[in-house]
């Protein structure tokens, strides 16, 4: 409605001008020229006098056309003033700014909910650069957000606003709401608008995960069964826990776990595992293949061949587990 009311205001002037110009014209025979310059003078109450003498019928029309002229600036001036006191057009302005920003994004990641495990899903994502849109009802909980993803008011579960997210051109899709039933119902809507759409959901419940696997999720994942698992482990294996964590961590520049899949044209394929010289050259460990028929090889042989899909999970230095995702994409 506001965006309505501005427009009407900004087409307003050239309205008027346009019905005097050709009163005018139609009234008093005048040149087209003369006719504008009238029109103009009269709405704008500079009063220099009649350009050509007019008619009664040209007097009548040209009163009405400076007290519409006078009502008008009255009625924009107000709304303009209303709508900066309600802060109107700032929210029409951080909107236009917002669109821009989504119709830029692509291969980016949606996540759905800003709440405790939203906020940490987002964190990551913005420590490891990857570009994201957070959606949330509350617009205060997204302030917190600030410049590290795009902030998107408005209901998850709402096709329509999965569809402003750009849901046709994310790589992946987070359902992190705090309600089992909301995350089903969204990773549906997702699935049916991205086929393809690799969907991370949450799920507090055993039952939820079950359905939500069934509803399209490409992996569910509960948090509290996997705080319970490393609080666990924190006991049972702490070595091992601390290794994970560390691997796992993108500031520690050491030792990194990574994963990529290998497109048809990648350095990487149709090679066996030592001919890419992984851990000779670049001291990177091979610990898993999953091959692109679902065949996973755990610690795979130097001479496991690599075909175009498969996706390699490797252990190594930061620095050069970037570099093989610069040579070998």
């Amino acid at each position: 409605m506001a965006r309505q009311r501005l427009l009407i205001i900004s087409l307003l002037p050239a309205l008027l001008v346009s019905v005097g110009t050709c009163g005018l014209r139609l009234i008093e025979g005048w040149p087209w020229f003369d006719a504008l310059y009238m029109t103009v003078i009269t709405l704008t109450t500079i009063g220099f006098g009649e350009v050509h003498p007019l008619s009664m019928g040209g007097r009548a029309f040209t009163m009405v056309l400076a007290l519409g002229g006078v009502f008008s600036i009255f009625y924009s001036t107000a709304e303009v003033l209303r709508a900066y006191s309600t802060g109107e057009l700032k929210r029409l302005w951080e909107s236009r700014i917002m669109k821009k920003q989504l119709d830029a994004l692509d291969k980016h990641v949606i996540v759905c909910g800003f709440g405790r495990v939203g906020r940490l899903v987002a964190q990551e994502f913005s420590q490891a650069g990857v570009p994201f849109v957070v959606i949330d009802r509350d617009e205060n909980e997204l302030e917190d957000l600030g410049e590290a993803g795009v902030a998107l008011v408005g209901d998850a579960t709402s096709d329509e606003t999965l569809k402003r997210a750009g849901i046709a051109r994310a790589r992946a899709f987070v359902a992190a709401l705090s309600s089992d039933a909301d995350n089903l119902f969204i990773t549906m809507s997702a699935r049916l608008l991205n086929e393809k759409l690799p969907i991370v959901a949450r799920a507090d419940e055993e039952t939820a995960a079950r359905k939500l696997e069934r509803a399209g999720a490409t992996k569910v994942v509960s948090p509290y069964l996997l705080g319970g698992t490393r609080v666990a482990q924190a006991v049972l294996r702490p070595a091992v826990l601390d290794f994970i964590e560390v691997a796992t961590r993108r500031g520690h520049l050491e030792l990194q776990i990574e994963e990529l899949v290998l497109s048809e044209g990648s350095t990487l394929a149709n090679k066996s595992i030592g001919e890419t010289h992984l851990h000779d050259q670049l001291g990177i460990i091979v610990v898993v293949v999953k091959k692109r028929d679902g065949q996973t090889l755990y610690n795979p042989r130097t001479e496991v061949r690599l075909m175009p899909g498969d996706t390699l999970v490797m252990l190594g230095p930061r620095e050069n587990l970037d570099r093989v995702q610069t040579l070998a994409p």
